[in-house]
């Protein structure tokens, strides 16, 4: 915990390793968790885990015996019911919007795991990439399993996929640089947003005619150009300087994320399905190429703005 922590505060927030309301949270944190979790229950307690015990057991008999699902909302986290037809009646009705998935006769997982394995052993034997870096992305055999999309909203979850190695790492290597290179147009959070504000105002910029606006992208993860947003992927990278990131050349890069993206395979009420537009919202590297993508359209407006004392911004939101 405190690892992904300390990492979002020094990249974001660039609060020192060794700053000491770091050391004073670790301290409160695993005393915290120390009496949350080590101590005896009381009689009390366990009285009350008992009883929600009965209270789990009788909700999952009442939700098979009537047809209905219980999810939590992926970002608020309430819980949510519905009845089951209406969510697969949601599930049909995003792909036919989007039309990004394609129905597979046959489970594809083993036929991806071998390009996984075939492409990093590729690259590996033309020292592409590291033995560390072949290891860290390499999928295990007997962990890998199939996607599987959660209708509430379309989120491929692929916790372990072939892929989710690959996706990870190509995550934690491009990410500060998005961070880094378009710090200027990204607002972090809301306290990001007042500063920005307030130093438009008092730098004079703020009138009576100014307008306010906010707007939203709908399906930007699902909708990515594959091949498009690789390739402004790789201007990225070019024209910031990079021919290698952490040792990895640009070619290799692309091919990583051409598997990714291209190698989405998962399963829905015993159905197997390959995404063939954008990629899974679930997926790590999805969020940072969709947000590299979003870099290169938003470029021109951007300096337009800019250029004439305004204020552009758009908010990331990533998962820590």
């Amino acid at each position: 915990m405190m690892d992904i922590i300390i990492s979002y505060l020094v990249r974001v927030h660039h609060v020192p390793h060794i700053s000491k309301i770091i050391q004073e949270f670790s301290q409160q944190l695993e005393t915290y968790l120390y009496e949350r979790y080590m101590t005896p229950l009381s009689y009390l307690d366990v009285h009350r885990m008992r009883k929600e015990r009965k209270l789990i057991q009788s909700i999952k008999y009442r939700l098979k015996t009537s047809k209905q699902i219980l999810r939590v909302t992926d970002k608020s986290g309430i819980f949510h019911i519905g009845d089951a037809k209406d969510y697969e009646k949601k599930a049909e009705g995003y792909r036919e919007k989007t039309k990004a998935y394609i129905e597979l006769e046959t489970n594809p997982l083993w036929m991806v795991f071998d390009k996984v394995v075939q492409l990093l052993n590729n690259l590996c034997s033309k020292n592409h990439i590291l033995a560390w870096q072949l290891n860290k992305m390499m999928p295990k055999r007997e962990e890998v399993e199939l996607a599987y999309l959660t209708p509430l909203r379309p989120i491929v979850s692929s916790m372990h996929t072939p892929t989710t190695g690959i996706s990870k790492f190509l995550d934690e290597i491009l990410r500060p640089l998005f961070d880094k290179h378009v710090r200027a147009t990204t607002i972090i959070d809301g306290v990001d947003l007042i500063r920005r504000l307030e130093t438009y105002v008092s730098n004079g910029y703020f009138k009576c005619t100014t307008y306010l606006c906010t707007f939203d992208i709908t399906d930007l993860y699902t909708m990515l150009p594959q091949e498009e947003s690789l390739d402004i992927l790789t201007e990225f990278l070019l024209q910031h300087g990079y021919h290698k990131v952490k040792g990895v050349p640009i070619d290799a890069i692309r091919k990583l994320a051409r598997i990714v993206i291209t190698e989405n395979v998962f399963i829905y009420e015993k159905k197997f399905y390959r995404q063939i537009i954008g990629g899974a919202m679930g997926s790590a590297f999805t969020l940072t190429l969709a947000n590299i993508f979003m870099w290169k359209w938003e470029k021109v407006f951007a300096d337009r703005q800019i250029a004439s004392n305004e204020i552009y911004g758009r908010y990331v939101s990533f998962v820590v």
